[in-house]
């Protein structure tokens, strides 16, 4: 599988651009099984369902005045928030029936999440916890009180993907900037739900969450992102930048 850490934090809507790039590539047949680990930009990456919102505008505005970028994720079931403290994962996978494996794609990237979180020290487990932002039944928290990372999935022909994030740091950010997001949305949450890695186990940083999380991959091959796909990322972005 390939590695790929090409982050474009100062234009949020590519970030995500890239990642749909990959998995439509990888759905071509013209690139192998890949997986992206981040550094995103500052952004409030809302879902379809918020997209048809009543107040999905007023929540964008939210965002923003928050000091994140508004945009359409890629998979997921409500807005989530990506800082430069999180980690984006995302995983591309070949599959010719993909409905098929959803139920063990999503138990699988959250095991090997809690695993890579316990290496840390962090009490992590899989499941939802009452009240969190961005529901499912996949989150990984800690203690079963926190959440620490969400994860979604996005199926199209030919191909799976599985993307994350992962709070490291700075989970108040999270929290801040989505009461007035959720507001804006109806959306009902309990904000002391957020958490992160640090706030559990005190001195680890990106880096080491990184790390942590590429040693339950076992051998990976780094790449770079190819021209190819970088332009169609390019010309992708504008679907996923937020109107206003």
């Amino acid at each position: 599988m390939r590695l790929i850490r090409d982050a474009f934090a100062d234009d949020p809507a590519l970030d995500v651009a890239v990642s749909r790039a990959i998995l439509e590539r990888v759905a071509a047949g013209e690139l192998p099984e890949t997986m992206r680990l981040a550094r995103p930009g500052a952004m409030v990456a809302f879902a379809k369902q918020d997209a048809v919102s009543d107040g999905y505008a007023a929540a964008a505005r939210a965002a923003r005045a928050g000091h994140f970028e508004a945009v359409l994720r890629l998979a997921g079931g409500r807005a989530a928030v990506f800082h430069e403290q999180t980690i984006a994962f995302a995983r591309a996978l070949p599959e010719s029936n993909p409905r098929a494996g959803i139920h063990a794609r999503f138990e699988a990237v959250a095991e090997l999440l809690a695993r890579a979180f316990r290496r840390l020290g962090v009490d992590a487990r899989v499941g939802e916890v009452p009240g969190e932002y961005c529901p499912g039944g996949w989150s990984v928290n800690a203690r079963g009180r926190t959440k620490l990372a969400g994860l979604g999935q996005r199926l199209i022909g030919g191909a799976a993907h599985m993307g994350a994030v992962v709070v490291v740091d700075q989970g108040e950010r999270v929290r801040d900037v989505l009461v007035p997001v959720y507001e804006a949305l109806g959306l009902e949450w309990d904000p002391a739900t957020t958490g992160s890695l640090a706030a559990e186990a005190p001195g680890i940083g990106w880096d080491d969450v990184a790390a942590a999380i590429l040693a339950e991959h076992g051998e990976l091959e780094e790449a770079e992102l190819d021209p190819e796909t970088l332009a169609l990322a390019r010309r992708l972005a504008p679907e996923h930048r937020a109107p206003g």
